[in-house]
């Protein structure tokens, strides 16, 4: 069995759609599209992201029911959106970059890959790791900013005269632009970018890793089962073998399949990381009296007293379900957004490929 984007013969074929190139993006179309499409999603996902950041600063483990119940009753449903005008405005820029590195790096590692001898299934899944790699160390430039205002509007609606759910977020601020200011007058510039190293060090090996699996996942499903999704009887009795070329709903479900087994694997990889860093962007220590920010080994020796190593796992369920949703609605939409965005004449040859 093969899998072709190109040939037709009477062997078993699974002709999966065909890859779509930087070059052959309209390259205003695709920003524009990405950036409506991605708000969207973010949208939607982003209670959950706001019950991981709040388990996580937590010093007390507590279930996701527990946060939801608390935040719903003292805040109400405007407590899931906190700071979610500020990530929404760094999503722009942050996916913006993340997409150009992305699809810039993909194609030409892949075609360099391909130059050197390697067969297209390694070719594939170096590119798209080179390309996971990239990309989330360009967004970082934007996202660590981002995350460190967001964050601390997450947490500081919490109530904290029960258990002491969030401690040491003493900071009241209105809006975004509140924070940043304030952050900026008692850290400096390098307060927003706290966290930034941990961050690298968490984002692109789990980039690289999430971006790999899911290429070679995609290949290995579609491999492994697209014929029994076809219409193996009908080829069967034509004795032409299984030539089956996948509706869009087929084509979403794998991709979706893929992205979640993708996400798993790369949450619990990097999950005390994520759990390090997020509380390295939040909350604050004190020495002889005054805040001074915490050290990554400050916060690993809080975290192991709090509650072991279970303690760098706080969060893990939302931020699995969070990761696999978002992974699988991102991608997707992201490989809706790529086909929207071809050029025409590229889509055309593309439809004549297919049909």
């Amino acid at each position: 069995m093969s899998l072709s984007a190109t040939e037709d013969d009477s062997a078993s074929e699974i002709h999966i759609p065909a890859d779509i190139d930087w070059h052959m993006l309209d390259k205003s179309k695709f920003f524009f599209l990405g950036a409506a499409l991605f708000s969207g999603v973010s949208a939607a996902l982003y209670p959950i992201v706001v019950l991981k950041t709040r388990q996580q600063v937590s010093p007390t483990p507590i279930s996701c029911f527990k946060m939801s119940f608390a935040i719903m009753r003292h805040e109400g449903l405007r407590g899931f959106y906190r700071g979610f005008g500020t990530s929404l405005m760094g999503t722009i820029p942050a996916r913006a970059l993340y997409m150009t590195a992305l699809e810039v790096t993909k194609s030409n590692v892949g075609t360099a890959t391909v130059r050197l001898g390697f067969s297209d299934t390694t070719a594939t899944a170096i590119a798209n790791a080179a390309a996971g790699l990239s990309s989330a160390m360009a967004a970082q430039l934007v996202w660590t900013p981002i995350d460190v205002v967001s964050q601390r509007l997450m947490v500081q609606g919490c109530d904290t005269s029960s258990k002491n759910i969030i401690p040491n977020v003493s900071n009241k601020y209105n809006n975004g632009i509140d924070a940043c200011r304030k952050i900026v007058r008692a850290d400096g510039l390098k307060g927003l970018y706290r966290g930034f190293g941990i961050s690298i060090l968490t984002y692109a090996p789990s980039n690289a890793v999430w971006w790999a699996s899911y290429s070679v996942a995609h290949r290995l499903i579609w491999g492994g089962f697209g014929c029994y999704m076809g219409k193996k009887e009908d080829a069967l009795v034509n004795g032409n073998g299984c030539n089956f070329r996948p509706d869009s709903r087929a084509t979403v479900a794998v991709q979706g399949l893929c992205a979640a087994m993708a996400s798993g694997v790369s949450a619990i990889i990097t999950m005390p990381l994520d759990t390090v860093k997020t509380r390295l962007q939040v909350l604050d220590g004190e020495e002889n009296g005054r805040r001074r920010p915490l050290t990554v080994v400050q916060t690993v020796r809080n975290l192991v007293k709090e509650g072991g190593f279970r303690a760098c796992y706080r969060g893990l369920a939302p931020r699995w379900a969070s990761m696999s949703l978002s992974a699988t609605t991102m991608i997707t939409t992201y490989e809706f957004l790529k086909r929207m965005s071809t050029k025409r004449q590229e889509a055309r040859r593309e439809q004549r490929f297919t049909s």
